[in-house]
């Protein structure tokens, strides 16, 4: 399913982004280590929605999508010892809605221009 590695590709590139913002090293195990909660999250969010009936849809599938990437990656996230911090938690939500709600509505949107 294309919605399927688009989300996992989005949440990726927001790791990549996340860590090289921040200086941390570029292995293979670190990026795992940050990339795990977050796709945890979504994963729960896509059988939550039922996703895989409608995943271009905004919502639900898109806005669960995205929250449950986001509070189900940072509850992971705490559970297994990674730091958490508000600053990270707001600029997650805003880049993975951005991510994962906005690539659904510009496939939507470009859907609509081809019928039209």
């Amino acid at each position: 399913m294309l919605a399927v590695v688009l989300d996992v590709a989005l949440i990726a590139v927001f790791v990549l982004i996340g860590r090289r913002s921040h200086d941390e090293d570029s292995a293979l195990i670190g990026f795992l280590t940050t990339l795990w909660p977050f796709l945890a999250g979504a994963a729960i969010g896509w059988v939550a929605s039922l996703a895989w009936r409608a995943p271009l849809r905004l919502a639900p599938t898109g806005v669960v999508v995205w929250a449950a990437a986001v509070v189900g990656g940072m509850l992971l996230r705490i559970l297994s010892g990674q730091g958490v911090q508000w600053s990270f938690v707001i600029v997650t939500a805003v880049v993975l809605g951005v991510f994962l709600v906005g690539w659904r509505a510009i496939a939507l949107l470009v859907r609509r221009l081809r019928r039209r």
